[in-house]
């Protein structure tokens, strides 16, 4: 194991939590921590699968290529998530999507045959990643069905309560979120034109306001009201 982080806070990640402490020896072996910058490709869709990557810290984009070049981004994974699941098949040793990192921060990899050999030993590993799998997949058909059946106007005030809930914070002038107009597009499967107009009424109502790439959520509320509808 690399000692780019130290061990403590290492073993506090959710790879180490979900794992027998018996089992950590072996994890300290065969783990390959790795720091990465903000802009790094994690992996791209169509590379050949090698493992598993769990997030410590840092937050990363998963995308897949959509329509006339445009990436649709899939979800944004934050720290306890797990990155390169998508590549676990009967079918198919490639990797569907891709991972950007949008910050800096640090992953924890392991080989898919050790990955195989720690699910067979750990159920409390095991169960969490059914879990995750199960949310993933609700999440997925969620976001496909709003696409197609839910106005953009919605789809931009739920994303953005979706995505401070996931990866924002909460500063002393209230909620806020950092991400750019591009990747916020991305993830509402909208055109940056569309997107930006909605941002443009909510920022002129009040309800935002913008700051660099930072959203402050002036009024979760009336957000609340719009994402479901109303």
């Amino acid at each position: 194991m690399k000692k780019q982080m130290r061990k403590a806070d290492i073993e506090k990640s959710f790879l180490y939590r979900m794992c027998l402490q018996e089992w950590w020896p072996a994890l300290d072996v065969h783990c390959r921590i790795i720091p990465y910058k903000k802009g790094a490709s994690i992996f791209k869709a169509g590379d050949p699968v090698t493992g598993i990557y769990f997030v410590i810290d840092g937050i990363v984009k998963v995308f897949k290529h959509w329509e006339q070049g445009k990436d649709l981004i899939i979800r944004f994974a934050g720290p306890d998530d797990i990155l390169g699941h998508r590549g676990i098949s009967t079918h198919s040793s490639v990797y569907p999507v891709g991972a950007i990192a949008i910050s800096a921060g640090t992953l924890c990899f392991i080989d898919m045959e050790f990955f195989r050999k720690t699910l067979a030993v750990n159920p409390a590993l095991l169960h969490a990643f059914m879990l995750f799998f199960a949310d993933e997949l609700q999440l997925s058909e969620r976001r496909m069905q709003e696409l197609v059946h839910v106005s953009v106007r919605t789809r931009t005030a739920k994303a953005i309560l979706e995505i401070q809930t996931k990866i924002g914070s909460v500063t002393a002038a209230g909620p806020v979120v950092a991400i750019s107009r591009q990747d916020l597009s991305a993830y509402i499967g909208a055109t940056y034109e569309t997107v930006y107009k909605f941002l443009l009424e909510f920022s002129e109502q009040g309800w935002i306001r913008t700051v660099g790439k930072e959203l402050m959520l002036n009024d979760v509320p009336t957000l609340e009201l719009i994402a479901a509808g109303n």
